[in-house]
């Protein structure tokens, strides 16, 4: 948790993250990864920070067994009567620290194989790519096999028919041969065995999460397409694979439309007058509440603070995750049916406000603000596009509206009587 810990500090200092990442000598997108722990961190890079932000690197690198702690009440989840006892957790920590770290280490891996098998069940049954290959492989085996049987069971062939099906043959062979190896280099792994298996969704996320979902490039007034291209000649960008690219060119597009109809210095100049109100914001710029999420989810978290978003579409799968610390989004589709992203598509373009906390998760509360609309209009030859976005922020203090209980996904939620489960949840009912 050292990035949590750098994080607080600099926000406590007034220090802006890219000024901060300029005095440790590192790039901004490597000082995010850094205080969302997604990077480790040490040696002089530790150093420089500390003394960037005028304190002791103990400060930073301190509570071990804090962390320790904490990922055991995270692996305990919220047990029943036979449960672990919570009340000795700390004794635990510090009497064993080592197998109380194996234990967190055994949960953190269970959880990334989970993710595993889940990301390659919905890559096996929905996988548009996967489909077309395993058809054109089936439709290839078959077309060789008629053309076989055609040249054994007719006795009396003429040469030129002979000759076609042979060319067929060959044709069809040379067919089935690129189509099985296009489906072995989809399917295989990475060559390091541990890495993550993602789809092209996680990929782009990824890729949005490494710049901090903010790009600078596109918040020039001179930004156009050309500029979205060039982002995705980015060494990170041209690893990915191909259907993820065509997802991030596609949300880096929006994301230019957005910033062309709300700049960048304005609406910063609109924050700091209105506050973070959407509405208000919406009304003073003149463009729809989605906008202005996806503008607010855009901004520096330097700028604005933590703001998380997630959009779904008509059939309810999340097509784009932007998380927020205290609220979990499920990689797959199936997200909890009672967020309040879904009650909006009953009423369009009606907004709705909740203070929500996901029950099993650390308590924490966040005010989720949501919104469907069209996101592409009806024509004679297809229908209209729905889309509901669902912002989220810290939950203000002082508020008064009621509090909402609800899960991440059916499969993990632990509240047994909700009449809006699809599923048993592994954790009450197991595999």
């Amino acid at each position: 948790m050292i990035g949590t810990r750098i994080r607080e500090r600099r926000v406590l200092s007034g220090i802006r993250q890219s000024e901060l990442a300029k005095q440790a000598g590192i790039s901004p997108s490597y000082l995010n990864l850094i205080e969302h722990n997604r990077r480790r961190i040490g040696g002089k890079t530790l150093l420089k920070l500390a003394q960037a932000l005028e304190v002791e690197p103990q400060v930073l690198s301190e509570g071990a067994e804090a962390t320790l702690i904490s990922a055991l009440r995270e692996a305990a989840g919220e047990p029943g009567t036979d449960g672990p006892e919570l009340s000795r957790i700390e004794e635990f920590a510090g009497r064993f620290p080592g197998w109380a770290a194996l234990l967190t280490n055994l949960y953190r891996r269970t959880q990334g194989l989970e993710r595993t098998v889940e990301t390659l069940t919905d890559r096996l049954a929905h996988d548009p790519f996967l489909a077309d290959s395993l058809h054109e492989v089936i439709s290839s085996v078959t077309a060789i096999r008629s053309t076989s049987s055609i040249l054994v069971e007719t006795e009396a062939l003429e040469p030129e028919w002979q000759a076609r099906f042979h060319r067929n043959i060959n044709e069809d062979s040379a067919r089935l041969t690129e189509g099985a190896q296009a489906l072995v280099k989809y399917l295989e792994g990475a060559p390091n065995r541990d890495a993550e298996v993602q789809s092209p969704q996680d990929e782009m996320h990824a890729f949005l999460a490494m710049r901090g979902y903010h790009f600078e490039e596109l918040e020039r007034d001179i930004a156009g397409p050309r500029d979205v291209m060039r982002l995705l000649q980015d060494e990170a960008a041209q690893a990915m694979s191909t259907p993820a690219q065509s997802l991030t060119r596609e949300v880096l597009l929006r994301y230019l439309a957005d910033a062309r109809a709300l700049p960048l210095g304005p609406f910063l100049a609109r924050i700091r007058t209105i506050g973070l109100h959407p509405d208000r914001l919406a009304e003073a710029t003149g463009v729809d509440l989605a906008q202005v999420f996806r503008r607010l989810a855009a901004l520096p978290e330097d700028e604005v603070g933590p703001v998380g978003l997630v959009i779904c579409d008509a059939s309810g799968t999340l097509v784009f995750r932007k998380p927020i610390d205290g609220f979990d989004m499920p990689r797959l589709a199936g997200a909890c049916a009672l967020w309040p992203l879904y009650q909006v598509m009953a009423q369009p373009q009606v907004p709705l406000r909740a203070r929500v906390r996901q029950v099993g998760r650390g308590g924490e509360v966040v005010a989720a603000l949501a919104v469907a609309g069209l996101a592409a209009p009806a024509g004679f030859d297809r229908p209209a596009l729905m889309q509901a976005h669902m912002l989220l922020l810290p939950d203000p203090v002082g508020e008064a509206e009621q509090l909402r209980e609800l899960g991440v996904s059916c499969r993990i939620c632990p509240i047994s009587d909700c009449v809006a489960r699809r599923e048993p949840s592994i954790i009450a009912e197991g595999f």
